[in-house]
């Protein structure tokens, strides 16, 4: 080919290229539509109402230190204190052997946590420094201490003389008081553990506060189970509001919690039980989540795991320790125990008031049964020396007992079939983008009858996801809507993890990010709202015929339940790096698409590895625009590294 040939080849394509690139909402020429999407309104089938849910774990402090409330970190002592004596992270104030010294002793009143703190007061009056003595607790990296708020602080304690002290909210940066509170006792009843009470109206703001116990009276103090919480906390079950509403706002279906590898240990002794976390809250022994390292007080326990479930409209979905660990095992021979556990962990969940468990849940304030339907055998455990044993002890005495329980295998059988019975199976994707996008044929040959497939954890991970990337999010796009195209084989699916403090990221990417007082979502959580409306919808048969490698689309119809009125949502992703033009028609519709009240949605940005951030929370999030061309047939723009969404008004 001659130089001036190349050049008018050249210029030939440029021009059909310029030609082709147009605003979204305007119709693109049609001869350059390389991609059809057709769609088939007159038949489909229905998507599974439970279809997109939420997943839990007590990783990256997602519970203590995050949905859960509680400021007080390490609020029994228990921490650290049985081993090494450390009260990590209350620290002394006024250290000096002349004025203060503290130390653990193992005389606290609740049996199961019998870690107490000491603190001997050498000083009197004017000789202690000006602040007094005492300890400080800095809660989970800064209290977020807001001016007009109130929050109650709780704490037990006992002394040989008279009590004298001072409760206090102190920003540690500039060491302001927030609010404080006095409280004096003496007599007998200082002498024997006394609960204290106080709530505390904060007349200044500080992200990144100090829970202070001061005082200046010569004496021996003992400590234990200090708590303070915020007040104004979701429907006063505890749960911080903004981290409440986030999850909230994706609509799940389902709760699946507490893990994960949380529940499992990385040996059994520190395992999740749920016994361990139920009842008053000082009476919970906490635990060392020895799999991530770092430990538990169980304020979020089982109880508060099922009551989140309820209060985000969610069927919770139980996943139990079945005698597995990532070091040690309980064989068959053994394990009647652990079933005998999650027999009663089910009783808890549903049994009348009046049952054993049943009885303690109503003691805390529940006495109408959970809804459990799901329970996990365990969490990743196909594979290990025991698990199928176990699992089919633990299956029948759970089908004899509640014969309605929809049980979850940890063993794969989307390719082939389970060894044992189960109604349902689990399967976890941690992969990378390209692997992601092209999983949207996943399930396309899995069996149609049998188990069905829970995908409780998928995520891109690793280089491609960064803190949480668009490019991530794309690919999870193609994955879900393939998810949607087999949801005949697939009947729930969660991304996973759901929360991380950003203080302690011991597993990225997650789909929400948080510290004391903000939180933002990464784009793999504001892609899951474009999938909100596809639990219980129809699913549209539709045929895409495309040049294009890096084009997955599908079709749902919806009623939307704020409106009323029905949709289809056309949900298509370019996985490319150049614009993509698509055409799409829909046949078999009874009725016209109303250009007023359709519109669009398009998550993308200028650079696939971009991600939101505290600084730039919404760079990235769904664009709504109206749809002024919408029509039964249209010809549409498709950004590079995006995933776009239409509602068409029918």
């Amino acid at each position: 080919m001659n130089l001036l040939h190349s050049f008018s080849v050249f210029l030939i394509v440029c021009l059909l290229i310029s030609e082709c690139h147009a605003d979204a909402n305007a119709n693109v020429n049609a001869s350059c539509i390389v991609s059809k999407l057709a769609i088939d309104a007159s038949s489909g089938r229905h998507i599974p109402d439970t279809l997109f849910g939420v997943f839990y774990e007590e990783i990256n402090h997602a519970g203590a230190g995050g949905i859960w409330a509680e400021l007080v970190s390490n609020r029994g002592f228990e921490a650290g204190a049985s081993s090494d004596g450390s009260i990590y992270p209350w620290k002394i104030i006024g250290e000096n052997q002349s004025s203060i010294v503290v130390s653990t002793d193992h005389s606290s009143c609740f049996e199961r946590n019998k870690v107490a703190l000491r603190m001997d007061i050498l000083c009197q009056g004017k000789s202690c420094p000006q602040a007094g003595v005492g300890i400080s607790n800095p809660g989970y990296w800064g209290m977020n201490i807001e001016e007009g708020k109130t929050y109650k602080v709780v704490f037990y304690v006992r002394s040989l003389g008279p009590i004298d002290l001072q409760v206090s909210f102190i920003g540690s940066d500039d060491g302001a008081k927030l609010g404080s509170k006095k409280i004096m006792a003496h007599g007998l009843n200082v002498t024997q553990w006394s609960r204290m009470e106080r709530t505390i109206k904060a007349k200044g703001s500080n992200h990144n506060s100090s829970l202070h116990i001061t005082t200046k009276n010569k004496g021996v103090i003992w400590l234990d189970q200090v708590s303070a919480m915020p007040l104004d906390t979701h429907n006063g079950h505890g749960f911080r509001n903004d981290l409440f509403k986030m999850v909230a706002d994706l609509k799940p279906k389902f709760f699946r919690f507490p893990g994960g590898c949380y529940v499992e240990g990385d040996f059994i002794k520190n395992a999740f039980r749920w016994k361990d976390t139920v009842g008053p809250w000082e009476e919970r022994p906490g635990h060392l989540n020895d799999i991530w390292h770092y430990w538990s007080d169980d304020g979020l326990g089982y109880f508060e795991g099922l009551q989140l479930s309820e209060d985000l409209g969610a069927l919770p979905i139980w996943v139990f320790n079945n005698g597995l660990s990532h070091h040690d095992e309980v064989g068959p021979s053994s394990i009647q125990p652990f079933v005998q556990e999650a027999l009663e962990g089910i009783e808890f969940a549903r049994g009348s008031a009046t049952s054993r468990w049943g009885s303690l849940r109503a003691s805390m304030g529940h006495p109408q049964p959970f809804n459990l339907r799901y329970v996990a055998i365990g969490n990743e455990d196909c594979g290990k020396l025991y698990y199928e044993e176990n699992y089919k002890i633990f299956y029948d005495a759970i089908r004899h007992t509640y014969p309605d329980i929809q049980m979850i295998s940890n063993c794969d059988a989307s390719d082939l079939p389970l060894k044992h019975p189960a109604d349902i199976y689990d399967y976890h994707i941690y992969t990378s983008s390209n692997d992601m996008f092209s999983k949207y044929t996943k399930f396309d040959k899995s069996p149609r009858s049998g188990p069905k497939a829970f995908v409780s954890e998928y995520a891109v991970w690793r280089e491609d996801a960064g803190h949480g990337s668009l490019y991530a999010a794309v690919a999870e796009a193609s994955f879900l809507i393939g998810i949607e195209k087999n949801s005949d084989a697939v009947s729930l699916v969660s991304y996973a993890p759901l929360l991380s403090n950003v203080n302690d990221n011991g597993w990225i990417p997650d789909a929400i990010f948080f510290n004391s007082h903000q939180s933002y979502g990464t784009p793999s959580y504001w892609l899951q709202q474009l999938f909100i409306e596809s639990s219980g919808a129809t699913f549209l048969n539709s045929t895409l015929q495309s040049s294009s490698t890096s084009i997955v689309a599908s079709a749902i119809q919806y009623k939307n339940c704020k409106d009323g009125h029905n949709y289809i949502r056309v949900k298509v992703v370019n996985f490319g790096n150049t614009t993509e033009s698509l055409g799409m028609s829909i046949n078999g519709l009874q009725t016209n698409v109303q250009p007023t009240g359709s519109s669009m949605v398009v998550l993308t940005s200028s650079n696939k590895m971009d991600e939101n951030s505290f600084s730039e929370p919404m760079k990235i999030v769904p664009q709504r625009s109206s749809l002024a061309n919408a029509n039964k047939d249209m010809n549409v723009e498709l950004p590079p590294y995006s995933v776009t969404s239409f509602d068409l008004l029918i």
